[in-house]
């Protein structure tokens, strides 16, 4: 039986090529994702070891301990001293050691505007450093600088270049490039980029005085590690200290976690892809055990048991699934390479290094193949068996067992499939969002699914039966191709399932993704239309709370603390006097640019301050009841006094807030918007109430900090003074709107916290008629003096917005379309096995004069209904449950259907159903009239 089976496999290669194909796309993708994750991974790896291993030690100040129940901001790492650098200077195990200097410094563009939603570091090399100049050399006077190479990619300054950065009075200084330097994916520098001066510049551009790392070199006749423990010894406590190559694997170790996430969700697509592919190979094998029923009974007749005959189709599954996943692994090594030299790049690999093939790249790649393979042709297998010897030498080529009738129990089961499935999404929507939202539904979804397998030919017969209505009345070949899709109904639907299974998926992420846009989009339009938002550049330096500031050159006391929204509110023209009142003086807390399709975020935790920025002041010590928070940066008042002058803008609205504790404990954030008419230019749904009677001793309390109090309760909040501001409630907004905390009149919020006196943000409308360049115009002319001020139009917003869920969907679309591909020859596959059952009756056909055309159109057709059959049910699946995902996250969500995109699932379907009838009609039309009639 072994070389009768081995003989037939080579004897009838064609028979397999479709089933290689479907094996070897689907180990494809899971070795070339391994194989790209892998280096990934040795590309990060080399990236940080190449810097952290120029050096025989490295001390980074002690990170202090979190309490994350604590309401108190936690403490900042302490800087190393010079003392403590001469200290390790001064060790017998130590030979240099130099000290990092990290602040940071506003780098300007070629047109005089900041860089980056945060400025880059700015960083003092010491004379041991793990870092070096990757092109030209490192700066060595006041003079002269060297960026980061992405930095100077994102801008486009090139060596030679003059550089204009701020320092720390906020003054422009120019600069001589004279080198770029590398510093890899080291998170410290790979977010915003960095600027590197010589120690001297970068103590007077920043203002700091401590080292953020000490690198060190041990001396001759001793090692790192003893290098290491004597810093550790000499520093204690205040030092984590490492040796070169245990910071490097420490590093590579924690950058490296993005590869192994995008490892795990591109492994979810290829087991997606696996398991179309197995649906296509248990067609496939159905076909060949057709195709061969007469040589396996014959082999019966002459005393080969059942047992032999299953396990030498067991044995071919074996051979096509190991020679198949070979082919594949070669071809993911393939991909897996492009991936790394083409996408690398992109996702910040750092060095390239040559690709690297582990073995367990191969042998998952083989392992998952070959396992796949015999596990779809067990049942194929197992009804080859089933067959009488002689009923097989009596009958045509069939697929035995594939047509039996579908029981009552099937109907039943897949019944109550769909009943618990439709139970669980209206558990979902019952809830309210959580984040087991998508879990539940996913779940409903999956069993859904096995309700599509369990009644699949029902399905099939049925909607053939109402498609087909005017289909029939179009010609011979479409109605006897209406006719052929009903005869083999569990048949059509096992082959229409691969491609339900990527129809539902690429049309319910299609769903989620058109809702979100078109809420968010709804959000900017009706809750705050606006044209622009002006911003501060967020910083992450100055981070403390208002009580331990101290007054800065320029700025005045003032504490406030919130991270800003990214939304809108308008303000009329009418608001200057609030505006007057509010802004006296420049430096208040206000997070960076425009997130603008969100709504009002919460203010920062007291974790998250910074508070470098355009002028930004200190802010003074809030006194008892306030919250203690972090300072931000924040809008000159002259931007807004000139914002308002300027004839093209009709509103001009501030924001400002501050995060206080209440008496239960709870941190509120606390918000008002000078120049808003809440109601009018900035909306929010309410449970209760209306937000338009906000005013003077009025608030509005969102839904999840009113702790149970309602229209016309008292709120109470700690003011700045330690005396407490007491409001009547008007309005109960909801969760996750544009207003969010509490929301007070400008009145009441600057009596209760008067040192928060500049905006975090200013959201600017258009005058009436006015000309879109002229708006353009006069934004950036009452910000052309200050460079830190981030301008973003909600065009631009939007457009980016809508840029980032489209690259989202076409990159998951892509994903999918490779389970689409392995799908088509699932239907392939049917279409053979159909003309290989009506080889006479075509040849019948053929002989009452149906033309060649006509067979081949009749076969086009009844593919293509196959394929919109299983696109419908997967697009109806998607549809169904894209919302009840998105729902149950968003319970605001704006339903939408991608029309435009599910038409082009259709067009696809109808071309997936006439590439896979190609070479069955060719097949079937070439096939001799006389010689098939005479073959039976």
């Amino acid at each position: 039986m072994l070389r009768t089976t081995l003989a037939g496999l080579r004897l009838h290669k064609s028979r397999y090529v479709t089933t290689v194909l479907a094996i070897l796309l689907g180990v494809m993708f899971v070795s070339g994702t391994m194989v790209f994750a892998d280096t990934l991974n040795a590309s990060y790896e080399k990236s940080v070891m190449g810097s952290a291993t120029s050096v025989d030690t490295i001390a980074v100040p002690t990170e202090p301990e979190f309490d994350p129940e604590s309401t108190e901001p936690p403490e900042e790492p302490v800087p190393f001293t010079d003392e403590q650098l001469d200290a390790v200077r001064a060790l017998p195990e130590v030979a240099e050691a130099g000290g990092t200097l990290r602040g940071e410094a506003v780098l300007l563009d070629d047109e005089g505007r900041a860089v980056g939603f945060v400025p880059p570091a700015a960083v003092g090399l010491g004379e041991v450093s793990r870092f070096s100049a990757d092109e030209g050399s490192l700066p060595a006077n006041g003079d002269e600088i060297a960026l980061a190479t992405s930095t100077a990619e994102q801008t486009g300054f090139g060596v030679g270049d003059t550089v204009t950065v701020l320092d720390a009075e906020g003054d422009k200084r120019d600069f001589t490039l004279t080198g770029l330097v590398e510093f890899g994916v080291d998170p410290a520098y790979s977010m915003g980029g960095a600027v590197v001066f010589d120690p001297d510049t970068t103590r007077e551009m920043t203002g700091v005085t401590g080292y953020s790392e000490i690198d060190v070199l041990a001396a001759e006749g001793y090692t790192p590690q003893e290098a290491a423990d004597a810093v550790t010894a000499e520093l204690g406590a205040a030092a984590d200290v490492w040796t070169g190559e245990q910071f490097g694997l420490e590093m590579a170790e924690s950058v490296g976690g993005q590869a192994e996430m995008l490892r795990i969700a591109l492994l979810l697509f290829a087991f997606i892809a696996m398991f179309v592919a197995g649906i296509v190979i248990y067609n496939t094998f159905a076909i060949l055990i057709a195709q061969r029923q007469r040589e396996l009974a014959l082999l019966r007749c002459v005393g080969a048991k059942r047992g032999q005959v299953f396990r030498s189709v067991l044995i071919e599954s074996v051979v096509v699934g190991l020679v198949s996943s070979a082919l594949g692994v070669l071809a993911g090594v393939g991909i897996g390479m492009a991936g790394a030299t083409y996408g690398g790049p992109l996702l910040g690999s750092g060095e390239a290094v040559p690709v690297v093939i582990t073995p367990a790249a191969v042998l998952v790649g083989l392992a998952v193949g070959t396992v796949v393979t015999v596990f779809s042709a067990l049942v194929p297998a197992t009804r080859a068996t089933r067959v009488a010897p002689l009923a097989a030498l009596r009958t045509s080529a069939t697929a035995a067992g594939l047509e039996k009738g579908t029981g009552w129990i099937r109907v039943v089961f897949g019944l109550v499939t769909f009943a618990i499935a439709a139970a669980l999404v209206g558990l979902t929507q019952m809830t309210g969002p959580g984040t087991m939202g998508p879990v539940i539904v996913t779940a409903a979804a999956l069993i859904a699914f096995v309700g599509v397998v369990v009644l699949g030919p029902l399905l099939v017969r049925g909607i053939v039966r109402v498609v087909g209505v005017p289909l029939r009345k179009v010609g011979v070949p479409s109605m006897l191709a209406v006719d052929n899709s009903t005869r083999s109904p569990r048949r059509a639907a096992t082959a229409m399932i691969a491609l339900t299974v990527g129809a539902t998926l690429i049309t319910g992420y299609s769903v989620i993704s058109a809702s979100v846009e078109t809420t968010m989009t709804r959000m900017l339009e009706e809750q705050f239309p606006v044209d622009y938002q002006v911003s501060p550049q967020f910083s992450m330096e100055g981070t403390g709370t208002a009580a331990e500031t101290t007054e800065d050159s320029e700025g005045t006391e003032n504490p406030e603390g919130s991270e800003q929204t990214g939304d809108a509110e308008q303000a009329p023209a009418g608001g200057e006097e609030a505006a007057a009142q509010d802004a006296p003086a420049e430096g208040t807390a206000a997070e960076g640019p425009a997130d603008g399709a969100e709504g009002p975020a919460e203010p920062a935790e007291p974790s998250e301050g910074a508070g470098a920025g355009e002028d930004s002041g200190a802010q003074a010590a809030t006194e008892a009841g306030a919250a203690q928070e972090p300072r931000f940066p924040t809008i000159p008042n002259e931007v807004r006094v000139a914002l308002e002058g300027q004839s093209a803008l009709g509103k001009v609205i501030g924001q400002r807030s501050v995060y206080v504790d209440t008496d239960g404990g709870q941190s509120v954030p606390v918000y008002t918007y000078p120049g808003a008419e809440v109601g009018v230019d900035l909306t929010s749904d309410t449970v209760e109430g209306d937000v338009t009677d906000i005013g003077p001793g009025r608030a509005a309390v969102t839904e999840g900090y009113a702790e149970g109090a309602g229209v016309g309760d008292t709120f109470t909040l700690p003011a700045e003074d330690g005396q407490e501001l007491s409001v009547e409630i008007v309005a109960v907004v909801e969760d996750m709107q544009s207003l969010t905390g509490v929301t007070l009149h400008p009145e009441d919020f600057a009596a209760a916290f008067p040192s928060v006196d500049e905006d975090e943000m200013l959201l600017i409308r258009a005058a009436e008629g006015a000309d879109a360049a002229e708006v353009r115009d006069a934004v950036y002319t009452a910000v052309e003096d200050h460079p830190t001020m981030q301008v973003a139009s909600a065009a631009e917003m939007k457009n980016q917005f809508s840029e980032v869920l489209d690259i989202a969907f076409y990159t998951i679309a892509a994903m999918l379309g490779l389970a689409i591909i392995i799908a088509v020859f699932g239907i392939s596959n049917t279409m053979a096995l159909s003309v290989l059952e009506r080889t006479r009756e075509s040849a019948l056909l053929r002989a009452l004069g149906l033309a060649r055309g006509q067979l081949r159109r009749m076969l086009s057709v009844e593919a293509v209904l196959l394929c919109l059959i299983g696109a419908g049910i997967g697009i109806v699946l998607g549809v169904v449950f894209g919302w009840a995902a998105g729902a149950s996250v968003m319970p605001d969500m704006v339903f939408t259907v991608p029309f435009g995109q599910i038409g082009v699932f259709i067009a696809v379907a109808v071309l997936a159903g006439l590439l896979a009838s190609v070479l069955p009609a060719r097949r079937a039309a070439a096939t001799s009239i006389t010689g098939a009639l005479a073959s039976e």
